[in-house]
């Protein structure tokens, strides 16, 4: 187990730098620069401040520097927040962004699996109609959109939670945030859920448990949940990258300073250190992610052996 872990995380590091080479050069094709400004700068303070952070230099030089900095574990300065470097701001943020993801992702999970196993468990029923119904609507609807339409039934309209800001990660500012990041990947865990529940139930071995007289209880919670959740487990990989990439549309809706405000604010500043540090570290965590699904995966199922035990 511990040379397979080795092993995908010294392959993910060619992923890295292919990420990193195409955020780098990406970044500064678009037009502007960290230092514009309504009111032109003189050309030699210019000339002075592009020097300071090696931006007077051919994009190739920019480039190796910028990798040889990030080996030793360097994000660099940011160019509009001066009195903080990235690698700052991103441990600012990110305990904001985590407990935004990480309580979506917990919920969407127990939400999720518990309204797949209803609906498989009541298959063509009306509730089984109504739930999936409800996760085609969640599916569909963008959390961009769901954002508002949270804040305007729940706090313009009704006055129940804070429209926005963090106030220290007070629960009721954690609500609406969490809510509207989750519900999209509720209803993708609960269809992929009810479709994997559905086949389990016709297996052989769940029949025989249900003739022995085991409830349906005991049957799905013994025998069948165990399998039904290998889909799930698969599908978590890419929830949680997507939960982190979502962050940044609803951190910067609801104001929360995680690590989405500041990838937005540096994007529109074209403050190239901190877009990049935020990219880097992103990458990082979805590797790590799916990696620990795939030691998830194999615990679940003992038929899959990982690096040398296969």
């Amino acid at each position: 187990m511990l040379g397979y872990i080795l092993k995908r995380l010294l392959g993910s590091i060619p992923t890295l730098l292919v990420l990193i080479t195409i955020a780098f050069f990406l970044i500064r094709i678009a037009p502007g620069g960290p230092f514009d400004s309504d009111k032109e700068l003189p050309p030699e303070i210019l000339k002075s401040i592009e020097a300071k952070y090696h931006l007077d230099e051919s994009l190739p030089k920019q480039y190796f520097r910028y990798l040889t900095n990030i080996v030793q574990g360097d994000f660099g300065p940011s160019f509009q927040y001066k009195d903080f470097t990235v690698t700052e701001l991103i441990v600012k943020g990110f305990p904001v962004s985590l407990t935004i993801g990480g309580l979506a992702l917990l919920l969407a999970i127990i939400v999720g699996i518990n309204l797949g196993t209803i609906a498989a468990v009541k298959q063509n029923t009306w509730l089984d109609y109504v739930l999936m119904s409800s996760a085609m609507t969640g599916i569909s609807i963008p959390n961009f959109v769901i954002a508002p339409l949270l804040i305007l039934c729940f706090a313009v309209y009704n006055n129940w939670l804070p429209a926005g800001s963090w106030s220290g990660g007070s629960w009721p500012n954690l609500i609406l945030p969490v809510l509207a990041l989750s519900l999209h990947y509720i209803a993708y865990i609960a269809r992929i859920m009810r479709g994997s529940m559905i086949e389990i139930l016709k297996q052989d071995y769940i029949r025989t448990a249900k003739a022995k007289g085991l409830s349906t209880f005991k049957t799905i919670t013994r025998h069948a949940i165990k399998p039904a959740l290998m889909p799930v487990i698969s599908y978590l990989g890419p929830a949680a990258a997507g939960i982190l990439t979502g962050s940044v549309v609803i951190e910067k809706i609801f104001g929360i300073p995680g690590l989405g405000q500041y990838f937005v604010q540096g994007a529109l500043n074209r403050d190239y250190t901190l877009v990049m540090g935020v990219i880097i570290f992103v990458g990082v965590l979805i590797i790590i992610f799916n990696l620990i699904v795939d030691v998830l995966y194999a615990w679940l199922d003992p038929k899959i052996r990982l690096g040398n035990d296969s």
